[in-house]
């Protein structure tokens, strides 16, 4: 699938807010309704406040997205319908690219396929948290590639 990696566009925030809530409807089971809408709204300000990469396909749609705070990865969604096409390890390779091999991420440990995913990209986990960065009770793995 070919993909082009942009920076942010304000046009696209609707589209990127809708993939990471279909992407989390498939893959974080562990949330409840309320959790969702509560970290859509997190989710949707934080767009507007940190350094962010689409990947775009052929018809300049975005496929998925990252979101960098410095070297550390807060962000990486890809849309459902996209997901074990690549675009994820595209969009990490390009952070890697920008910020170097030192890069940082945190997962939530009940979301498998994104641990695995970050493994297979070369991150080995340095931590845990109980509580995620909100506060609430969905333990977080911290990952560190090497």
């Amino acid at each position: 699938m070919k993909m082009m990696l942009i920076p942010y566009r304000k046009q696209d925030h609707a589209k990127l807010v809708a993939i990471w809530e279909r992407a989390v409807r498939a893959t974080h089971t562990f949330l409840a309704e309320g959790d969702i809408l509560f970290y859509k709204s997190v989710v949707s300000e934080a767009l507007s406040e940190m350094e962010i990469w689409e990947a775009v396909d052929s018809a300049d749609e975005p496929a998925g997205f990252i979101g960098m705070d410095g070297k550390h990865i807060e962000m990486l969604f890809v849309d459902v319908d996209k997901h074990g096409q690549g675009v994820g390890r595209k969009l990490v390779t390009h952070a890697i690219g920008l910020k170097g091999n030192d890069l940082k991420v945190d997962v939530n440990e009940q979301n498998e396929g994104a641990a695995r995913f970050y493994t297979r990209m070369g991150f080995v986990q340095t931590g845990r948290s109980e509580l995620d960065g909100s506060g609430n009770p969905f333990p977080l793995l911290h990952l560190e590639l090497k």
